[in-house]
């Protein structure tokens, strides 16, 4: 059974892109650890469909995986309504840009 998500890998990409255009790590770190337990959940699927042997490890795991990566995508979300971003294209609101320029020029 595949992973559900809200948030697609072009998606997260995007959101990856503009937060570090902007030094602005909390979205991205998000981001990263949602890819992170999508590699995982497809290690664990592959490792189900490989053998027999330690399945009820495997079906652990992905089951944890599932849970995370919900909790993670909730947040996500919450983080980006937080922020200002713009739910429709994924771009970053301009006056979280300027804050963050301005931050890192003033530094």
């Amino acid at each position: 059974m595949p992973l559900t998500t809200s948030y697609s890998t072009a998606n997260l990409t995007r959101i990856l892109e503009q937060s570090i255009i902007y030094d602005c790590a909390c979205p991205a770190q998000v981001c990263k650890e949602l890819t992170g337990l999508r590699a995982l959940f497809a290690y664990q699927e592959k490792c189900l469909n490989a053998t027999d042997t330690d399945r009820a490890v495997h079906q652990r795991i992905a089951l944890a995986v599932r849970e995370a990566h919900a909790l993670m995508e909730t947040c996500l979300a919450d983080v980006l309504a937080l922020e200002g971003w713009n739910v429709k294209d994924l771009t970053m609101p301009a006056e979280l840009q300027k804050r963050l320029i301005d931050r890192a020029t003033n530094t």
